[in-house]
């Protein structure tokens, strides 16, 4: 390991010393969940918004909660990170048999394509093709990974016309349930209309969640200026406001 690494692997195994921090010193594996999910999620804002000073500060809180729950198993007596770069360097290099072994010229799509045969034939005698994918993804990525997965298996549409038809009829089975009083039916409705549409975007070789994170991006700009014009003027009728709106669209 570099000298850099092994510096803050160090430091690691120091804060959770008895000389170290008592906040450090009592995490588990379970309490450090929610900060990976949310320096995770950091790191993705700082590569939408370009900006590398915030990415490469994000890039470090995320490898030092790598360090830090390698140091929690180790203590554990389950494994080290030694352990853990030992096991991806592995499934890297067998993952990349194009590059490492028979030299073969191939295009991004086919060399995606080997990558989810190799991973089904890591798999474990009898485990789904879906287990795979992470629970704490959010809907819409998982949505999208759980279709993909599926339809390595044949399990898809022939077309996308035929994605547009089950759109109609999910909302129209949504429509139905409106009028009754079963929030939970209409919630499962909703959901069918939700992942119906994530199907089109899988069609479509589109991100869903790209996609709505960039309308979502888009509604709030648009909506910065007729917060702006309610400061100014005071209140506003929807007709005032929709105007703004379509004039900034």
């Amino acid at each position: 390991m570099s000298e850099r690494f092994s510096r803050l692997s160090a430091l690691v195994e120091f804060l959770r010393s008895e000389k170290g921090c008592p906040w450090d010193r009592e995490q588990t594996m379970d309490s450090l969940r929610p900060h990976l999910l949310e320096e995770m999620h950091e790191t993705v804002e700082a590569i939408e918004d370009g900006d590398p000073d915030r990415l490469r500060e994000e890039l470090g809180d995320v490898l030092f909660l790598i360090l830090f729950a390698a140091r929690i198993a180790e203590e554990e007596g389950r494994f080290s990170i030694e352990d853990v770069l030992e096991d991806c360097y592995g499934k890297m290099k067998s993952r990349h048999p194009h590059v490492f072994e028979a030299r073969e010229e191939m295009e991004p799509h086919q060399v995606l394509d080997r990558w989810e045969r190799a991973k089904k034939k890591e798999k474990k005698e009898g485990e789904s093709v879906l287990s795979g994918v992470p629970r704490s993804l959010p809907a819409l990525i998982k949505a999208q990974r759980i279709q993909q997965r599926a339809a390595s298996l044949g399990f898809d549409w022939d077309n996308i016309d035929d994605v547009f038809a089950k759109i109609k009829e999910e909302i129209a089975e949504f429509e139905a349930e409106r009028a009754g009083c079963d929030r939970e039916r209409l919630k499962d409705e909703l959901g069918d209309i939700l992942f119906a549409l994530v199907n089109v975007a899988r069609f479509l070789d589109l991100s869903a969640e790209d996609a709505l994170n960039g309308t979502i991006g888009k509604f709030m700009r648009r909506f910065a200026h007729v917060e702006k014009e309610i400061a100014r003027r005071g209140r506003m009728t929807l007709a005032e406001m929709d105007e703004i709106w379509n004039r900034n669209k």
